[in-house]
């Protein structure tokens, strides 16, 4: 009998460590299925795939983007969980201005109560968190803690260490450009009844 597997991508976190790198941006069309086999052993068998985020409302043109990679993750049968950004005040002590900033809100909460909630209903043996968050940690401790016969692990994004985040799994790996590599989607996927999507030109 296979291991039963669930994966929880922190969808942001992953975006940002590709988008902090030029070399990286190609990369964005990627097939989380894909990686997510690509980066487990074959006795494993993902039984649920979770891509979290958020939507970029006040950006028109980025949130088209996101839309298009969304319907192609849905293709494949990934669930997606949405948070929402929130409206920040902050203040600049060297300046002493004030300003709003935007920031994302609930991801962390939903992978946690996700993570847990997926133990309470025994729908997996191993759980794998793609993250290089630290908020995540108090998360992980507490499923390990209550369900000890489970195991939850970390994949890291490339360019970040999250050494908080390893410290608590029940194991961990680094994802590496030759994951991502073997990883895209074809550059139009056909999603039946005469819908397509296309890679979007910026991702190319």
């Amino acid at each position: 009998m296979k291991n039963r597997l669930v994966v929880l991508i922190d969808g942001f976190n992953l975006y940002h460590a590709l988008d902090d790198n030029p070399e990286y941006h190609k990369y964005k069309w990627l097939d989380l299925m894909k990686l997510a086999r690509n980066v487990t052993p074959s006795s494993y068998e993902i039984k649920e795939l979770f891509y979290f985020t958020s939507l970029m409302k006040w950006l028109p043109e980025k949130m088209a983007r996101h839309l298009i990679f969304i319907r192609a993750l849905e293709s494949t049968g990934v669930q997606v969980k949405y948070g929402e950004f929130r409206i920040r005040e902050r203040h600049c002590p060297n300046c002493n201005a004030s300003f709003r900033s935007r920031e994302e809100k609930q991801t962390d909460v939903n992978i946690a109560i996700s993570l847990f909630s997926l133990a309470i209903e025994d729908r997996f043996d191993t759980a794998l968190v793609i993250t290089g968050d630290s908020d995540i940690v108090p998360s992980i401790k507490a499923v390990r803690l209550t369900f000890p016969a489970k195991r939850v692990g970390v994949a890291i994004p490339i360019g970040r260490k999250a050494e908080d985040v390893k410290n608590v799994a029940n194991f961990y790996l680094k994802l590496k450009e030759k994951h991502f590599r073997t990883s895209m989607f074809p550059d139009e996927i056909d999603l039946g009844n005469g819908h397509k999507v296309k890679r979007p030109t910026k991702w190319v």
